[in-house]
């Protein structure tokens, strides 16, 4: 073999290398996109999780408001009825307002209860699915991380890494839609 020979086999080497090379840049510019949508839905799953939270918590100091109402209320009726009065039927008709009053407001404690008790579960499934894309995202990053490995080692074995690492990246945080 000439020395022209295997220059030019050296050249058609490189060409090849830079040629696959490429293949893997545009793997790694794939994987972005994947990881940049991931992470959008795993910040707005996060975001939605904390909304829902605040509400819960709001709808439990309704509950609770409204509680410490209805015991106030109960304490008055109990109050007027022990107390000596001047006039007994007045006393007799605000115990009966209060009564109703009570009524009306013990069955809105069990709505609100309920609401609260909704919400809470709204929560803990936009934190479950907020937690699958985390983990996604975390494979899809480890996947970029490989695939870059291949830019400098020239081995394929890395890319191929990479992309097993993605594609179970992308089915875990696809099963976040999957969450009930």
């Amino acid at each position: 073999m000439e020395a022209s020979e295997i220059q030019e086999y050296s050249e058609r080497l490189r060409e090849g290398a830079e040629k696959s090379l490429t293949y893997v840049s545009l793997i790694i510019a794939g994987l972005a996109v994947l990881l940049a949508i991931v992470t959008v839905l795993g910040h707005r799953a996060h975001t939605h999780s904390v909304l829902e939270q605040t509400r819960a918590a709001d709808q439990w100091n309704e509950y609770q408001a409204r509680r410490m109402r209805v015991q106030m209320l109960q304490t008055e009726s109990t109050l007027l009825s022990l107390q000596p009065s001047i006039d007994e039927a007045a006393a007799r008709s605000k115990i009966a307002a209060n009564k109703a009053q009570v009524t009306k407001w013990q069955a809105e404690l069990a709505e609100d209860m309920e609401k609260a008790r909704e919400l809470e579960t709204s929560v803990d499934r936009e934190e479950r699915q907020a937690a699958r894309y985390d983990l996604g995202e975390e494979m899809i990053q480890i996947a970029v991380v490989l695939a870059s490995i291949t830019l400098l080692t020239r081995h394929p074995r890395y890319v191929i890494a990479a992309l097993v690492l993605a594609l179970a990246g992308v089915l875990i945080a696809a099963s976040a839609f999957l969450v009930k």
